[in-house]
């Protein structure tokens, strides 16, 4: 074998399986990339089991996956569990995924708020001031568990200066939220909405915590503001 023209031909062979029908999810992408990072993502992505769920866009996944790699070298963050939260899409959809990036497969995904101040059904407006009353947008460290007014709570550490870094002086945390559900939806058109805390269904709250707890890698994404992200990420 011409061991010359390798590289080439693994990628060729590559996306001939990645172009494959794939009965699980039709999100599945093909190799379309100059970069290294990027292919290793496209792989990365093409290879996650979405556990009878719908695969979070590619767009949000590449940056959540480049923002993951950076903190996980620098030991910030510690667990092979990424959530990610997609706050481009309507708070009627489910846009909140929780994924093992050791097994390669979505655990959770469900509904999540924004904060009243950032919008109604979409999510417009970001804030990293308390009483703001809007959602801080970036990078996450989950902290401890504690019980406070919503009960069973997750405590966040925002990890980019002036986007979120505020998180705990104005205690955005993850909790359940009964305002955060379909019977919610029906009666008022949209999902409730937190006062800066990303909220998640009261019956998931326990079970999302416990898995996402303890130096995992949060993160939630708005495509207005990606390249102030990625700057970030590469400072």
């Amino acid at each position: 074998m011409n061991y010359k023209f390798f590289p080439l031909f693994f990628v060729v062979l590559l996306m001939s399986f990645t172009n494959l029908p794939n009965k699980t999810n039709s999100k599945k992408i093909s190799i379309k990339t100059e970069t290294t990072a990027v292919l290793k993502n496209v792989s990365i992505y093409n290879q996650i089991d979405a556990n009878s769920f719908v695969l979070p866009s590619f767009d949000c996944f590449n940056l959540a996956l480049d923002g993951f790699y950076k903190l996980k070298e620098k030991g910030i963050v510690q667990k092979n569990i990424l959530t990610l939260v997609d706050f481009s899409l309507s708070s009627n959809t489910k846009r909140l995924w929780v994924i093992d990036l050791d097994k390669k497969i979505i655990l959770f995904q469900t509904l999540v708020a924004h904060g009243r101040n950032t919008g109604e059904e979409f999510a417009k407006q970001f804030s990293n001031q308390a009483e703001s009353f809007q959602s801080s947008i970036g990078f996450y460290a989950t902290g401890e568990i504690y019980n406070g007014k919503h009960g069973m709570s997750l405590k966040l550490d925002g990890l980019e200066k002036g986007l979120n870094d505020n998180a705990r002086e104005r205690a955005v945390v993850v909790h359940g939220a009964d305002y955060v559900s379909e019977s919610f939806i029906k009666q008022n058109k949209r999902l409730g909405r937190s006062q800066g805390c990303p909220a998640i269904p009261v019956e998931m709250n326990a079970k999302i915590i416990n898995v996402i707890k303890d130096k995992s890698c949060l993160f939630l994404y708005h495509p207005s503001k990606c390249k102030e992200i990625v700057s970030r990420l590469s400072a």
